[in-house]
């Protein structure tokens, strides 16, 4: 049987928390964030979102349904590091192809466990996501503490152009009925599913891909995927959603895009205390005054009242937030745009929402002669 040894997590205020390692493992910083996630800690840790961040879990035992290769999100974990209350010794699942940690280990994340995550959790909710550092041992040193104060902020950090691809693919059916180009920020693979199941071929681009070249690809709509770090410093593709978007082009944003679109089309972003982790935020549709209940892995927000989108005129507001009242979703007053800023691609987690896909499956179908060519 492995030997525990110590460990702990350090916060930038100077709060810590001890715990152990099953193995050695090099230190890891980055923002300490928490989910709600009961289930789906596989899809959390490869969702790009994650990328830079170190995730605590606060359902009480993770990984006893194991490892497997069909529900990843991406090719590999993003998380830097993962904190845990217990880690299952045993995994049970007829789909598990191998253990959490063993699975882990073999990329090179480090798990801390035996952490009093409540603990942890509340300090984050009380004092706001920050920095923070996992490292071997019984008790911060010196040196770690310098190794933290000198790990990068999200705020004004572009991860974006660090989660996408790095040239362009295709995904779904050669002869479908719809094309679509997708800008991929760190997108998430079941959105790609669930685009092909609904009948569309999809071109991923790369974050940086200038709008003239989207327009080569004579797509029918414009997807903006989800996607880490902090919008305001995506700016180099500003410009070109704006061009595309104000051309006519259906446009669907979720996440990192749908803040990317506010941003585009002359709106703002702030930076949330602890962010929105989980699969079970309320989410009241206005037109509508159905509570869907979503699934969100964001730390920013596009600023916003219960009716308008703060600096864009030509938006209104569809969703908000009923813990906070954060703006959730937003369209063009006369473009057929709309983004949202939960999930409704969740897998697994509620599937509330998702006849978003559907809405602009229906835009595409509705579009006669693209304006833009």
């Amino acid at each position: 049987m492995t030997t525990a040894q110590p460990a702990y997590v350090l916060l930038e205020d100077g709060a810590w928390f001890p715990g152990t390692a099953r193995r050695s493992f090099d230190q890891s910083a980055g923002e300490v964030v928490f989910t709600t996630n009961l289930t789906g800690y596989q899809e959390v840790f490869t969702d790009p979102s994650y990328l830079g961040q170190i995730v605590v879990m606060t359902a009480p035992m993770i990984g006893n349904y194991g490892i497997n290769e069909e529900d990843l999100e991406s090719e590999k974990p993003q998380v830097n590091a993962v904190v845990v209350r217990e880690l299952a010794r045993e995994y049970s699942s007829w789909r598990a192809s191998g253990a959490l940690e063993e699975w882990l280990a073999g990329r090179g994340i480090p798990v801390i466990e035996g952490v009093d995550t409540r603990k942890l959790t509340r300090h984050i909710r009380s004092a706001g996501a920050m920095r923070g550092i996992v490292a071997p041992g019984e008790a911060p040193s010196e040196s770690v503490r310098a190794a933290l104060d000198a790990s990068p902020r999200m705020e004004g950090l572009d991860l974006a152009s660090l989660a996408t691809v790095q040239g362009e693919r295709e995904v779904g059916p050669p002869g479908a009925r719809h094309h679509v180009v997708a800008y991929d920020f760190g997108m998430k693979q079941n959105i790609l599913r669930i685009l092909a199941a609904l009948g569309c071929r999809v071109t991923v681009v790369p974050a940086s891909t200038p709008a003239a070249r989207v327009r080569e690809l004579e797509p029918d709509g414009l997807f903006l995927s989800n996607g880490p770090g902090d919008p305001a410093a995506v700016t180099y593709v500003l410009p070109e959603i704006r061009s595309l978007a104000e051309s006519g082009l259906p446009t669907f944003g979720i996440c990192l895009g749908h803040q990317l679109l506010a941003l585009a089309l002359g709106g703002e972003t702030a930076k949330l205390p602890y962010g929105h982790r989980g699969g079970n935020h309320p989410v009241r549709d206005l037109d509508s005054g159905r509570v869907l209940i979503t699934s969100q892995n964001h730390g920013f927000a596009v600023r916003g009242t219960s009716k308008a989108v703060s600096g864009a005129n030509a938006l209104e507001v569809t969703h908000r937030n009923l813990n906070d009242d954060t703006v959730e979703g937003l369209r063009h007053r006369e473009l057929p745009l709309f983004a949202v800023q939960y999930h409704p691609e969740a897998s697994p987690g509620p599937h509330d929402a998702r006849g978003h896909f559907t809405q602009f499956v229906q835009a595409l179908d509705s579009q006669q002669v693209s304006p833009y060519l």
